[in-house]
């Protein structure tokens, strides 16, 4: 990554080690493992190498892991966790996710997009769409059925954040590099 920003004339930082960060919602217990059972069973084992997961960014440079931290930390810390809810499914044409909705998230992706915007690659700097993939690369007939099942089984409701962790993708199951957890205290009730 030497050289220039993607299209920004910013330089881009130099890796020093490891390979690109990902930054990625922490669910709570409950939820994570409901939507880390709907991955397991829908996606195709030979490809499912992580757990559920709602990802802010898809590929940070190493350079930047120790802002990275900085700015995660402060993000989270002495804050309540943002509201999220589970919105509806998100349709690919070989996979479904679903949908989630959090201004809150929303909010708190924008400041740390804004914070690395010389440095976003065009798939981190494109509108983000929040969401949990829980099937994908399969063929179209397979999509569509879970699909259509999916709009029928799963309904609007709320899906606790409790924090923001950073991994390191190396060609295989993402490597944990940090979790910066929301304060307890404090947390909003949905409405």
């Amino acid at each position: 990554m030497s050289g220039k920003g993607e299209g920004t004339g910013a330089p881009s930082p130099e890796p020093v080690h490891g390979g690109p960060i990902i930054v990625t919602a922490l669910f709570g217990a409950r939820d994570g493992q409901w939507l880390d059972a709907l991955r397991r069973q829908h996606y195709p084992p030979a490809d499912n190498r992580v757990p559920a997961h709602l990802t802010l960014f898809q590929h940070l440079a190493p350079a930047l892991a120790d802002e990275i931290a900085r700015r995660l930390a402060a993000e989270a810390r002495g804050r309540p966790a943002p509201r999220a809810w589970i919105a509806g499914v998100m349709k690919f044409e070989r996979g479904a996710a679903l949908r989630i909705e959090s201004p809150e998230l929303e909010a708190i992706r924008a400041r740390i997009a804004d914070a690395f915007a010389p440095y976003l690659r065009p798939v981190d700097a494109a509108p983000w769409r929040p969401h949990v993939t829980v099937q994908n690369k399969v063929d179209r007939l397979a999509a569509t059925a879970l699909q259509k099942e999916l709009a029928h089984a799963v309904q609007r409701r709320p899906v606790e954040i409790i924090g923001l962790a950073t991994w390191v993708y190396r060609g295989g199951p993402w490597e944990p590099a940090g979790r910066h957890l929301f304060s307890r205290s404090g947390r909003r009730p949905y409405s």
